[in-house]
């Protein structure tokens, strides 16, 4: 099972070293503009179409507060805005920092 072996801050990106040897740099950004949490990506509304809000950022919403593991699976991170709802399961970290600039959300 895929492991959180090392993780910090390297200048405007979360670098995490994993369990297999891998490494992932995420930029703060892609990593806020991605959050998978209800009040960024929507929800399905009764007819089970997903209706995604509008989310308004700030700079201070690209900026990483903390982080911390959730369970043996996910990591749970706070940014500068305030915002702390988006759980990150690890193979989505690794699928963010996989994708390009033309990816972008």
């Amino acid at each position: 099972m895929l492991s959180i072996i090392n993780i910090g801050l390297v200048q405007n990106e979360l670098a995490i070293a994993w369990s297999d040897g891998g490494e992932s740099f995420i930029p703060i950004e892609r990593l806020r503009r991605a959050c998978p949490c209800a009040s960024c990506q929507g929800e399905p509304d009764a007819t089970g179409r997903v209706v995604r809000p509008e989310v308004t950022y700030t700079s201070r919403s690209f900026m990483l507060n903390s982080y911390e593991p959730i369970g043996g699976y996910a990591l749970l991170v706070r940014f500068e805005d305030g915002h702390a709802t988006g759980i990150y399961p690890f193979n989505y970290l690794r699928e963010l920092s996989a994708r390009t600039g033309s990816e972008e959300e």
